[in-house]
């Protein structure tokens, strides 16, 4: 079993700063790369930005600049340190990872999400 339990989040207003966390644990043999995704009320879940084990990292045109992904391979975390919101950024934010473990190989799991609501 692999789990991935996400904290941060809440209500900020615009322009103000949130920080997201989320720790996988479970069987696991290694995770590829690691990100976070939203999906607004109406819209379709999009990436917000991911990080591979290499530390590759893929922003979103619309986070880029304002948002930094990192992560910790040591500790099989991945953060997000979103500053500048804008009340577009409001969503549920999930954690995502590609994770083997002894009997999956490069799987995707995902965390139960967390809200950020970004006041006008």
């Amino acid at each position: 079993q692999v789990h991935l339990v996400e904290s941060g989040g809440g209500l900020v207003q615009a322009g103000g700063s949130l920080r997201l966390s989320c720790a996988a644990s479970g069987n696991i043999f290694s995770i590829h790369s690691m990100g976070w995704y939203r999906k607004a009320p109406g819209k379709q879940r999009e990436l917000v930005a991911s990080i591979t084990a290499g530390g590759k990292i893929n922003y979103a045109n619309s986070v880029n600049g304002r948002f930094t992904i990192s992560r910790d391979n040591a500790k099989n975390t991945v953060s997000l340190q979103m500053n500048s919101l804008k009340p577009e950024d409001t969503a549920v934010y999930y954690c995502n990872a590609v994770i083997s473990s002894t009997f999956i190989f490069e799987s995707p799991f995902w965390g139960q999400g967390t809200q950020v609501t970004v006041s006008s």
